[in-house]
């Protein structure tokens, strides 16, 4: 049972932060690790950077929804949005001198419904540069 899940349902900024955390507990029971959270720079915002077990760089976007009613959330990941996580990723990249190590964006999606726990949903490698 998700704790304090009103708040989750009526608050977007709490389950904003909410979601990226989950997410981040859910990678890395996946075996991934964190290298930072909310990385920004003028070009953008990209909620997780993690490091899969083969050692590729992943840059993740995280979509927490209390509904799906107007489309999952994976689907509020626009052209826009990729350009900036695109550009954001390369800034990274060079400022932290990565360049011979593959990488990838993927997203996730979670969905808090009003009863029942979340729902996760993960979409690797969701699109490419």
């Amino acid at each position: 049972m998700l704790l304090n899940r009103r708040r989750l349902l009526s608050e977007q900024k709490y389950l904003g932060r909410w979601g990226e955390r989950r997410c981040e507990k859910f990678l890395k029971g996946k075996g991934l690790k964190t290298l930072a959270r909310n990385f920004s720079c003028r070009a953008g915002e990209i909620d997780l950077i993690m490091v899969d077990t083969d050692g590729g760089i992943v840059f993740v976007e995280v979509k927490a929804r209390t509904q799906e009613d107007f489309g999952s959330p994976e689907q509020f990941v626009t052209y826009s949005k990729k350009s900036k996580l695109i550009r954001a990723a390369r800034y990274f990249l060079a400022t932290h001198k990565i360049e011979d190590r593959p990488f990838r964006f993927d997203v996730v999606g979670i969905v808090v419904g009003a009863k029942g726990p979340a729902r996760i949903e993960h979409y690797a490698n969701a699109f490419t540069p």
